[in-house]
């Protein structure tokens, strides 16, 4: 519907308007007149809008007006009409809008905005059981999706959150007002004031009101809270401290609450999804490719932060940097069995370093479909390869093997870390793994099901050991139980290998293994290109095999 084109000096319902005509009669306005106008052309515009969206909450017969938009036009679909973040006034986005129809800009060929926010989701609901995901404990907030941000879960209503946010706006700003006073004249070696004191004194003596000592019925009320809710509320805290850290923690819960929502409206953090967008490990921030069963309280936050030398988590880069300030891990736990120049290979045992064993399997599932085992970690040796430099050794990558394998697996989980793929240590680690069965004097093969890079990487590693067995052989005759007990590959593997390689015939009730020479100089020709920069030693490995447990 095309826009109605208005008179100077008369309103949207056709009244006289004195003000907007006077300040049209003036020329040399100043530039608060100008403002004023403006103002005043939001208003109206803000009215209207909210007349609108009244009649579409309350039902508009099908031969009424269609209600109309900010930019003047009736929507021509649902999907039109514009709705905005909560967080977000009408007067916000119609200054925008009318802020680009004064540059210039036509309205009408802008893209058609989402319906909805991609943070604020109607269908997204706060865990806490028993919450309607109304309110927020900034009390600046309509609505919560999360733990952090729910009312309910930190023992309080949507209407307390809200006074407390007021008083504490006020307090904030009587508290920035007598900075900004003592700021003005203060110098770098000022000694403390005199009302700095009275205040130091007054905050020692309202910790002092604490009481040691909680009353019975106190206690039990605390016992009863705990026993009914369990850990899907918070604890109660009165009476646990004095009322001014009280305060003072209810004040930062706040602040993070707050700064959270924010970065949820940003896009950086996806509350309530459970699912761990990106990890910040070591200099590398990587993004993750599956689910990986982290804490709940870490796994909502969508972002996490890493040791890459302990594999601890944590919530934020403060607590990291904290951490790494006072962590003395250089490599991971365990015998170094394997080094040759940069690259060392660590033999960590599940049951003497449980927890670590734990956060590695915790990691490698961001990156593996097929991982089932997390925690129970005890019946497995973890063999963690890393690269050294000068500020430690950097995890690349590890393969986890059963201690007693009734199917002789020399293989469980495989990894390679994102930042090191493509490189050749997946073929290494392979190549390693196989290196062990031959010490054990033993055919091994990996663990099924081999997720899809898994697959390929090892398929490529069998191809170039079978070539290459090809190429050093000199006999006549070759069987398939040699090559296994050469190689420690399995027969099976083998077999499969040499069929998708058509290399196997069947001739006169016999199978036959061709030598394919156009294949072996190929094979001969890339290896003589990328040389052997990324190969295992076996004179460099320094290991006994472990006996039974």
């Amino acid at each position: 519907m095309p826009r109605r084109k208005r008179n100077a000096g008369s309103s949207s319902d056709g009244t006289e308007d004195s003000d907007f005509s006077a300040d049209l009669e003036h020329t040399d306005s100043s530039e608060s007149n100008a403002k004023k106008r403006r103002n005043t052309r939001l208003t109206r515009a803000s009215a209207r809008l909210s007349q609108s969206s009244q009649g579409l909450k309350q039902g508009v017969d099908p031969d009424d007006t269609p209600p109309r938009t900010p930019t003047g036009n009736a929507p021509s679909s649902e999907s039109d009409i514009d709705i905005s973040s909560p967080n977000v006034s009408h007067d916000e986005s119609l200054a925008k809008e009318l802020a680009l129809k004064d540059s210039g800009s036509d309205l009408s060929h802008r893209p058609k905005r989402r319906r909805f926010h991609e943070s604020y989701n109607f269908n997204m609901k706060c865990p806490t059981p028993g919450c309607n995901s109304l309110g927020h404990l900034t009390g600046k907030h309509e609505r919560h999706f999360s733990i952090s941000g729910c009312p309910l879960y930190h023992n309080l209503s949507a209407d307390e959150c809200k006074v407390r946010a007021s008083s504490r706006g006020q307090v904030e700003e009587r508290t920035l007002s007598h900075r900004q006073d003592e700021n003005r004249h203060s110098t770098r070696h000022q000694t403390p004031m005199e009302r700095q004191m009275q205040y130091k004194e007054k905050v020692t003596e309202m910790r002092k009101k604490r009481n040691s000592t909680l009353p019975k019925e106190q206690k039990e009320k605390h016992v009863d809270h705990r026993q009914t809710h369990g850990a899907s509320r918070e604890p109660m805290l009165e009476n646990i401290t004095s009322d001014y850290d009280l305060e003072l923690f209810r004040k930062a819960q706040a602040r993070a609450s707050d700064d959270l929502e924010k970065l949820r409206l940003q896009g950086q953090v996806t509350e309530g999804s459970n699912m761990i967008k990106t990890i910040v490990f070591g200099r590398y921030e990587l993004d993750t490719w599956y689910h990986s069963p982290y804490p709940e309280e870490y796994a909502r936050l969508g972002r996490l932060y890493m040791c890459e030398f302990c594999l601890k988590y944590m919530k934020s880069q403060t607590i990291l940097r904290r951490h790494m300030a006072k962590c003395v891990w250089k490599h991971p736990p365990g015998d170094e069995i394997y080094r040759k120049g940069t690259i060392s290979v660590f033999e960590v045992d599940g049951k003497k370093n449980k927890i670590y064993c734990q956060n590695l399997c915790l990691l490698a599932k961001l990156f593996l479909d097929h991982k089932t085992l997390y925690y129970d970690v005890e019946p497995f040796l973890f063999y963690v390869m890393t690269e050294a430099d000068n500020t430690g050794c950097h995890l690349v990558g590890y393969f986890s093997k059963e201690k007693n394998s009734f199917l002789n697996y020399n293989v469980s989980c495989i990894l390679t870390m994102p930042q090191y793929m493509r490189q050749g240590f997946g073929k290494m680690l392979i190549d390693f793994s196989y290196l062990l069965s031959k010490v054990e004097e033993r055919v091994g093969s990996p663990e099924r099901p081999l997720s899809d890079l898994g697959l390929i990487s090892y398929r490529s590693y069998w191809k170039e050991v079978l070539l290459r067995y090809l190429h050093n052989f000199q006999g006549k005759e070759v069987s398939i139980k040699e090559i296994s007990q050469e190689t420690a590959v399995n027969p099976v593997d083998i077999v499969s290998t040499l069929q998708s390689l058509q290399m196997l015939k069947y001739w006169k009730g016999k199978h036959l293994v061709l030598k394919r020479q156009d294949l072996i100089d190929d094979w001969k020709a890339k290896e003589s290109k990328r040389g052997n920069s990324k190969a295992i030693d076996p004179a460099a490995l320094k290991w006994t095999p472990p006996k039974g447990t």
